[in-house]
């Protein structure tokens, strides 16, 4: 098969992977040559209001370059250890794919046949293993009141919503007020491991029991599945602390990269972050037509079992109301106290929030302001399926 022809039929599964950050595989790209600087310079600036968009025409442009520039390509997303590191799932899709093409994937580990065995073996639908009492920990982060006198309102009910679905879902919840930069990044790091024993009181840290937040005085304790919920002000690809400082999406979930010693490894880390990403109002299209409605290796990609949702894409506002709190965070609650009882997995109650939010009009003028959520980074192995249960508290 010719490199072309891979990269056609392997397109849509190398997109939607690449998704995960689009400027970084766009940097790539150019630093190897494969595209020109005008190039370059066009897919940067290209009026496309979704990263998918931007991941679309970069690999457009690579095939319409030919056979040549098609095979450069599958060689540098299957060697280069900064690509492989940022898009662990890219390996599999192109293993099988690829290897009567070229060597590098051959070169580049000598236990292939433990990579097909991992590939066979994996039984897709299998969901993850929630056995722990409580499922695990819920952390929010409410940033409200900042620096420069501004405040959230509205944020609280965020908060009141996201303790409520998912205590009821069997998870400890913790939230963190008020935070800078520097306190966001220790309490990731604390949350990240528990291995530092430095008392909750700390990080002011307020436990959601019988209806209320109190404060927490029991040390805590990850189970099978993590949660982190961040509310905040935003830019692009960054949450800011109450001192207006950004801390980076990447950051956040690299602290929680697998490690031989993180109580996390191997399992479901979901990111929920309700925060602008710039300060464009989005546009909306009229739609015509529109109708209503494991065996096998024991080693794993650092950067396994992550899902990271945003408000919105890239460069633009998200809403949220002064009293019944944002599009995206109150849509994530109702859509998984309605589907969690039937056993939908949340990456598909995550599209049906996309759906749900993008049907809003923050306007009098229908499509004048609109909000797109977006997942902008999945490297879930297997299907999260969250059940109620008893209360844990």
């Amino acid at each position: 098969m010719s490199a072309k022809e891979t990269v056609r039929k392997n397109k849509t599964a190398i997109q939607a992977t690449l998704c995960g950050d689009h400027i970084f595989i766009l940097n790539k790209v150019y630093e190897h040559k494969m595209i020109t600087l005008r190039d370059y310079n066009n897919l940067k600036s290209i009026n496309k209001e979704t990263v998918e968009g931007h991941v679309v025409e970069l690999v457009d442009k690579i095939m319409n370059k030919g056979e040549d520039s098609c095979k450069s390509f599958l060689d540098l997303l299957q060697t280069d250890e900064d690509i492989k590191a940022t898009f662990p799932d890219l390996q599999s899709i192109l293993l099988d794919a690829t290897q009567p093409l070229s060597q590098p994937v051959q070169s580049s580990s000598s236990h292939n046949g433990h990579l097909h065995s991992d590939k066979k073996s994996q039984n897709k639908n299998d969901p993850y293993l929630l056995q722990s009492q409580p499922v695990g920990l819920c952390v929010i982060i409410n940033n409200n009141k900042f620096f420069d006198g501004t405040q959230r309102s509205g944020t609280e009910k965020d908060a009141q919503s996201l303790a409520e679905v998912f205590s009821w879902l069997g998870f400890t919840v913790l939230m963190c007020e008020d935070q800078t930069k520097e306190e966001m990044e220790q309490t990731m790091t604390y949350f990240a491991s528990l291995t530092d024993l430095m008392p909750s009181q700390n990080f002011n840290v307020l436990e959601w029991s019988a209806g209320r937040f109190v404060p927490f005085e029991r040390v805590p304790r990850h189970g099978d599945a993590f949660i982190c919920c961040i509310l905040s002000h935003g830019q692009n690809r960054a949450v800011l602390g109450i001192d207006r400082n950004p801390l980076y999406i990447k950051q956040i979930r690299r602290t929680f990269n697998a490690t031989e010693q993180s109580p996390l490894t191997g399992k479901p880390k979901v990111f929920l972050i309700q925060a602008c990403q710039g300060p464009n109002t989005m546009k909306g299209v009229l739609l015509k037509d529109l109708e209503t409605d494991d065996s096998g290796s024991q080693f794993i990609p650092v950067e396994a079992d992550f899902l990271v949702a945003v408000a919105t894409v890239e460069d633009h506002l998200s809403y949220r109301h002064r009293t019944n709190g944002s599009w995206f965070i109150q849509s994530v609650c109702q859509q998984l106290k309605e589907h969690c009882p039937g056993g939908k997995d949340i990456l598909t109650i995550l599209t049906d929030v996309n759906d749900d939010v993008s049907r809003k009009d923050a306007s009098r003028n229908p499509g004048e302001a609109k909000q797109m959520p977006v997942v902008n980074f999945c490297t879930l192995r297997k299907r999260l399926v969250l059940s109620p249960r008893h209360a844990s508290n």
